[in-house]
């Protein structure tokens, strides 16, 4: 973070200002939101980059909502890079299947039963959270990414007496979609 941080501000030759500011403060968790959707830093800090792109060009950087809006924009960025993940391994299944029946593929070494258990875990949740409805994961992105009830409320613009109840109906939707989609 510090590194694309003095980058960003070197390369506004060392002037300070409101959206440098914005950038510093907000940085860290704009890329544990996308962290947590997409368990990966080096994607989370691409997705972070293109959510203060967007809000530098758009918005002035003492707007009020300029958190809640880089926060929420981090989940729905976050959740277009799971689902364009997903449609990419199907059309890669798809041809590798092919290339199989063709006899083109050879068998692959496996990997620790453990690991890939794991791998298998992390790939069912997320293909189940991008399944939801975009508010239902939004909140759970939010919310399990670190941020407070007052300030997941703020990013999806709801009362913040409401996230307790929001965010148990998206946990029921999450694991009934998890069970929906688990095979028997």
């Amino acid at each position: 973070m510090a590194l694309i941080a003095r980058e960003w501000m070197g390369s506004r030759h060392g002037a300070t200002t409101s959206f440098d500011d914005l950038f510093l403060r907000e940085y860290g968790r704009v890329v544990a939101v996308a962290q947590r959707v997409l368990g990966d830093s080096a994607e989370a800090e691409d997705v972070a980059q293109d959510v203060f792109c967007s809000f530098y060009g758009k918005h002035p950087p003492d707007a009020p909502y300029a958190a809640a809006w880089l926060h929420r924009a981090a989940s729905h960025t976050a959740l277009n890079v799971v689902r364009g993940r997903r449609r990419r391994q199907q059309r890669e299944a798809g041809e590798a299947l092919a290339e199989a029946r063709s006899g083109a593929l050879q068998p692959e070494s496996l990997d620790p039963l453990h690991s890939l258990e794991r791998a298998e875990e992390r790939r069912e949740v997320r293909a189940a959270l991008a399944r939801l409805p975009e508010k239902s994961a939004a909140i759970l992105a939010l919310r399990y990414s670190g941020l407070s009830y007052t300030e997941v409320a703020t990013a999806l613009g709801v009362n913040t007496n409401q996230i307790g109840t929001l965010l148990r109906r998206a946990e029921a939707a999450l694991r009934k979609e998890m069970h929906d989609e688990t095979p028997s």
